[in-house]
């Protein structure tokens, strides 16, 4: 990754939200949003785009935080777990997790719930098979994927949406 040679102001649309900020373009969108923006249910995993617990939405499409650099946006909206609920409730699917009782640590749950967004808005009943293979970006390192699958299909069958 080659290195901005200064800071700059860039606008970023964030849960609906346009915030100004002046930063390196080359800073990964994951620093910006915890640091810059104090969202910090964005989480640092691996640093390597591996495991997940960075994801968030950019123009509805699930992705690595920590591997987008903020320059590279280009005014995009970036939906981040703080975006998810809306008038102060819950969505559907972060009232199945609860439900579910999808999360142990919980240090990976806003990765999941970011990405299983996605896969709602794309497929609004999908099987077994399509959460888990869908999923199987996102790690879990205290084995409750069997429950976030089941949570996934739970706030699918209340049909209430995302």
């Amino acid at each position: 990754m080659a290195e901005s040679t200064g800071t700059a102001p860039i606008e970023l649309l964030v849960n609906g939200k346009t915030h100004k900020v002046i930063v390196y373009p080359d800073t990964p969108l994951l620093w910006v949003l915890r640091d810059e923006l104090d969202l910090t249910g964005t989480k640092y995993g691996c640093g390597e785009g591996q495991c997940g617990a960075c994801t968030v939405l950019i123009a509805g499409v699930p992705m690595r935080s920590c591997q987008m650099q903020v320059g590279n946006i280009g005014g995009k909206p970036i939906t981040t777990i703080e975006g998810l609920a809306q008038d102060d409730r819950l969505s559907a699917l972060q009232q199945a997790f609860l439900e579910k009782d999808a999360m142990q640590c919980a240090y990976c749950t806003s990765g999941f719930l970011v990405a299983s967004t996605a896969l709602l808005r794309s497929n609004a009943h999908p099987s077994t098979q399509q959460v888990a293979q869908f999923l199987q970006g996102n790690i879990c390192r205290c084995g409750t994927h069997p429950r976030i699958i089941a949570a996934v299909q739970r706030a699918a069958e209340m049909g209430k949406g995302v």
